[in-house]
């Protein structure tokens, strides 16, 4: 369903409910991938993904328009993504290192990769890295997103971008290579 469409059905009581089932079947298996990269564990994925969806149904007559509403829902998705991982680290009081390790286990234990070594290899050394290089990372590399696109969703400048997805390369390239 065409953006423009859904939005305008949306704001009508009597296709509200079907506008929103339409915009779940066109983003949810995106968002659940996209926020599953930041929070590894397929549980808390899929809980997070329902939240994003709770907060867009409660927020959608406020979308002003002025960016895609791909990029609000995916704004959306990683501020969720990013407050269940502060949310992870007070519930444990922990260091964000220990929280890294516990997402290390999740990644090993889960299905989020084959199995594949090189694969498993690449998901450690992302992990690694900080929360803004991983993030820019898998949204340019994974999920094939244009610089302006993620810096609407983060709201970071696009040279920042290029400078922390760069930074990231190398970082993952440096861990790759030591094995």
């Amino acid at each position: 369903m065409e953006e423009k469409v859904l939005l305008q059905e949306f704001k009508q009581p009597s296709t509200k409910e079907r506008a929103f089932r339409g915009l779940v079947a066109a983003y949810q298996e995106r968002i659940y991938w996209h926020v599953r990269k930041i929070v590894i564990a397929h549980d808390d994925a899929d809980d997070v993904t329902q939240e994003v969806f709770i907060k867009i149904y409660k927020n959608l007559d406020d979308f002003r328009e002025d960016s895609q509403l791909f990029t609000w829902i995916y704004r959306i998705a990683t501020n969720e993504a990013l407050n269940h991982l502060k949310k992870m680290k007070r519930r444990s009081a922990v260091s964000m290192d220990d929280v890294h390790g516990e997402l290390e286990n999740h990644l090993t234990q889960g299905a989020l990769v084959s199995g594949d070594e090189i694969q498993m290899k690449l998901q450690k050394a992302l992990l690694k890295l900080p929360e803004k290089q991983r993030l820019v990372f898998n949204m340019k590399y994974f999920d094939d997103l244009k610089y302006d696109e993620i810096s609407e969703i983060t709201g970071t400048s696009v040279g920042a971008l290029k400078a922390s997805f760069h930074l990231a390369v190398k970082k993952i390239e440096e861990d790759l290579s030591e094995d």
